[in-house]
């Protein structure tokens, strides 16, 4: 029971909150790239773009997010047992991990980064972006785990 009413809802809140800010990350960065090189970009076409970013990118690195996180955070919760004391640095360290994987793996399979916002800086802001996704899986289930057992 514990998996239906702790890590389902946290796992979907983190994988949807970190799936919206990689690709939000990836829209700005590809748009500031525009920007330097004299393209003049509204406001309401950086809001376009990050929108049919989202929708075009959900099925494919959304689900590659997803994948990445399943098999991040079951190894993490293993690592969290040991050291319970830094499970919250060691979800933050798995989105990372989990980051870092997903896009070498990419570019190493395909000889090219299909990511366009993680090439240079946009590397560690979907880094980031991972990270949050951990922050927010250790906080949600470390808060449902808690209000289920004082139940």
């Amino acid at each position: 029971m514990q998996f239906l009413t702790r890590v389902i809802p946290s796992f979907l809140v983190s994988w949807l909150l970190t799936f919206s800010l990689a690709s939000l990350f990836h829209s700005q960065y590809v748009v500031n790239q525009l920007v330097n090189i004299g393209v003049e970009v509204k406001f309401a076409d950086r809001l376009q773009l990050t929108q049919e970013d989202w929708l075009g990118l959900l099925p494919t690195y959304g689900a590659i997010i997803a994948i990445a996180f399943l098999i991040a955070f079951p190894v993490t919760a293993w690592l969290a047992k040991k050291w319970d004391k830094y499970r919250t640095q060691l979800y933050v360290a798995g989105g990372i991990t989990a980051f870092i994987i997903v896009l070498v793996a990419i570019e190493s399979i395909m000889n090219i980064n299909i990511i366009a916002g993680a090439r240079g800086w946009g590397f560690y802001a979907q880094l980031l972006a991972g990270a949050i996704g951990g922050w927010v899986f250790a906080k949600i289930s470390s808060v449902l785990g808690t209000s289920k057992s004082n139940a």
